[in-house]
This record gives structure tokens, C-alpha cells and sequence, in this order.
């Protein structure tokens, strides 16, 4: 990065500073650019995102107010367009959209997005805007509703509970909330590339999701990550990964080194989704490309050395604490 004041060089700077929106302070790590010529502070419009993302990330914490892709989940799961959710919802036309795509929602609307997604609150919430609804709209609604209230949906939502926690966003799950179509595609995406272990693809992981915080405030996957002697791994990563190769994200290859069995994650046999058209946005997309080739050709123990020499696993490792994803700005192997 060369100055935009003489054309010289720059130092990278990241220090706490206290950031107001909407009426409200946040402290965040701030992160800047320094002329080194001037001494003048300047950054960049990905800077600028990634300061604004943490505080809108500590904004929407504190009031309950969903991020942009739970508000897609929600949407998603009674299978409205965003149009008709505005309808159910009492809010503009264009609104629901508009969340969609980061626009910050007031407390109030926020607030009750959140509360759409129970679905008993939400089959009330349809029935007081049945009128507004064609009737073949308002059956289809009802009937996911019943589903995700029936035995069914209850039993995947004890599973997601099981593997995942029901946490709302936080620090330590990245501002995410995991999706096994995301954490399963992740899985997936290594496998066809890396063919890792499974150590080896408890690293991968750990690296895209705090390498994805580190430049731009959020996860991708949203798990939580626990430091345990051989590195940083994915909390619960046993039923996790069993889970997303038994819905057909991935296989498990058993390789045979004598005195032990190593198990290999690969896509002989499985559709690997299309990366123009796939579940992840162009920032996510990068990140994993970049860990996959950062690592591609590397030994299991080789991978394992590399992670012992992050902040998150030396200051973690001595106890069975979630990692803060406030590591991931002090991430020294992947930029």
C-alpha cells in the first residue's frame, strides 16, 4: 500500500477506539493506515467496511435486531418472497428486501423479524394478514408452518440445537448463525480440493471462518471453535462432520497406516456445487480459496505446527473456553 499523500510507504495500525451510530458508542478494533512520510491516518473502502461491520455487528447484539442472513432464514423457511413477508409483517413493500441486503432495521422491526422466527408467533402474525394474502398463498404458508411445529421440524431443530447451540450471533460464533447447507458446503468445498483429515480439515476450517472475520467482520460458517492440543477445531466437530457426510455433503475415505485408521474427506461420487452458483458470496468464496491453496500439498503435522503458532490457540489451548473470534485480527498464517 503506497501513500495517497507523497506516494511513499504505509504502516497497517489497528488500535480500540469508540465509535458512535445511531446515538450509541461501540468500542472497536480500529484499523488504519499510516502515511509514514506525513504521519497522516487514511483507509481504504474495504477498511472502512470492515470498521463499520463491527460495530453494526456489537449494534444488532445488544438490541436482539437479527443479521442479514438470518433475516433471509426466516424468510426462507415459511418459503414467502420478501415482498409477501413485508405483507405478514405490516412493513413497507420494498423493507423486507432492503434488510436483506444490510440495510439496519429499526429496534421494533427488528425486533419482531426475531420474533417471526418462532413459528407459533409467526402462524399468529399470518392469520392477522390472512385478508392480504391470495388463499393458496396463505394454505402453502400454514403448511410450512405445520411443519416446522410438527415432528419433523422439531426433531431438526433438536439436531441444529444438538450440533450448533442456539445461540444468537456473538463474538464467539463470528456474528453468524450456522446452517448445515453452509457448514456441509464448506466441508464439501475441502474435500473435493484438499482431501484432508480430519485434523488436517479442522484447520481449514478454523482458518476460513477467522480469516473471514479478520477481513471483514463476520465468519462464514458461524460454529464455534474450541483450542484442543493438536490445534483449533470446530466445537462438537465428531457429530458435525458425521452429520454433513450422512445428508450427502461429502464422503469419508478410511486409509490404513498400520497402527491406526485415518479418515479422508472426499467427493468421489457426490455433486459439488457450482461456485458461480453456489451458497457462498464473492468474500467467502475467496477466503476458502485462498486456505485451500495456502495449505494445498501440506502434511496433517505440518498443518497442525502451523496452527500452534496462532494467539487463538496459544492463549486457548490451556483451557476448554470458545474461542473469541477477536483472534482472528492477530491470524499470522493466512492474510
Amino acid at each position: 500500500m503506497k501513500s495517497p499523500f507523497t506516494g511513499g510507504a504505509t504502516k497497517f495500525e489497528r488500535e480500540p477506539r469508540v465509535l458512535e451510530y445511531r446515538k450509541d458508542s461501540f468500542e472497536v478494533l480500529y484499523h488504519y493506515y499510516v502515511c509514514v512520510d506525513t504521519n497522516e491516518q487514511f483507509t481504504t473502502t474495504e477498511i472502512d467496511t470492515l470498521n463499520l461491520n463491527q460495530v453494526h455487528n456489537k449494534y444488532r447484539e445488544k438490541y436482539g435486531i437479527p443479521f442479514t442472513d438470518e433475516i433471509k432464514n426466516i424468510r426462507e423457511k415459511y418459503g414467502l418472497s420478501a415482498a409477501k413477508m413485508s405483507e405478514v409483517l405490516g412493513l413497507g413493500a420494498n423493507v423486507y428486501r432492503n434488510y436483506e441486503a444490510s440495510e439496519m432495521p429499526s429496534v421494533a422491526t427488528g425486533r419482531l423479524i426475531r420474533l417471526a422466527e418462532d413459528a407459533e408467533e409467526f402462524r399468529k402474525l399470518l392469520e392477522m394478514s390472512k385478508n392480504s394474502l391470495e388463499q393458496h398463498e396463505y394454505d402453502r404458508v400454514k403448511k410450512k408452518i405445520d411443519h416446522v411445529l410438527g415432528g419433523w421440524g422439531k426433531v431438526e431443530e433438536m439436531w441444529k440445537g444438538w450440533l450448533f447451540g442456539n445461540d444468537y450471533p456473538n463474538i464467539h460464533n463470528g456474528y453468524r448463525v450456522p446452517t448445515l447447507e453452509k457448514v456441509g458446503n464448506m466441508v464439501r468445498f475441502f474435500a473435493q480440493r484438499n482431501m484432508p483429515y480430519t485434523t488436517a480439515l479442522n484447520k481449514l476450517m478454523f482458518y476460513s471462518d477467522f480469516g473471514h472475520f479478520k477481513k471483514y467482520g463476520q465468519s462464514i460458517s458461524g460454529v464455534y471453535y474450541k483450542a484442543l492440543q493438536k490445534g483449533p477445531v470446530p466445537e462438537n466437530y465428531g457429530g458435525i462432520y458425521n452429520h454433513v457426510v450422512n445428508s450427502g455433503f461429502a464422503r469419508v475415505e478410511e486409509m490404513d497406516f498400520g497402527d491406526f485408521v485415518g479418515e479422508r474427506f472426499v467427493t468421489e461420487g457426490v455433486v459439488v456445487f457450482d461456485p458461480e452458483d453456489g451458497p457462498f458470496n464473492a468474500t467467502e468464496l475467496n477466503v476458502l480459496e485462498n486456505v485451500s491453496e495456502r495449505f494445498k500439498g501440506l502434511s496433517t503435522k505440518k498443518i497442525v505446527d502451523i496452527s500452534h503458532e496462532e494467539p487463538a490457540w496459544q492463549d486457548n489451548v490451556d483451557d476448554f473456553h470458545r474461542i473469541s473470534f477477536e483472534y482472528g485480527f492477530e491470524l499470522k498464517n493466512i492474510d
